[in-house]
């Protein structure tokens, strides 16, 4: 990781485990000031009430907005597809949701 004093549009997406085995999705320019926030239960409300909370997971992106983007995207995603994406990135999640669709639907109506 590279050093607090970075450009001013860098931006990381991040994934938290929260106590109660939740997952969070966040974006930020300053990665390590958001952990200490979300560890002093400053981070979030959703946070705030389920600490202690645990780093997972983190990418870096050279604009912020790059970063929002997949925030966003992430928190669309359930807690398995979340879990799969933490443990093998997006080659593990590759048609997830056409799975999903067939699990649910298996006649493929």
């Amino acid at each position: 990781m590279r050093s607090s004093n970075l450009g001013p549009m860098t931006g990381y997406t991040y994934i938290l485990r929260c106590a109660d085995g939740t997952f969070y999705a966040g974006s930020t320019r300053d990665l390590e000031r958001r952990i200490e926030a979300h560890a002093q239960g400053l981070g979030s409300a959703y946070t705030a009430c389920r600490l202690p909370v645990e780093l997972l997971w983190f990418a870096e992106f050279e604009r912020i907005d790059e970063a929002f983007g997949l925030e966003k995207r992430i928190q669309g995603w359930s807690h398995a597809k979340r879990l799969a994406f933490i443990e093998g990135g997006f080659d593990a999640i590759k048609g997830w949701s056409a799975r999903e669709r067939k699990l649910r639907n298996p006649s493929g109506r």
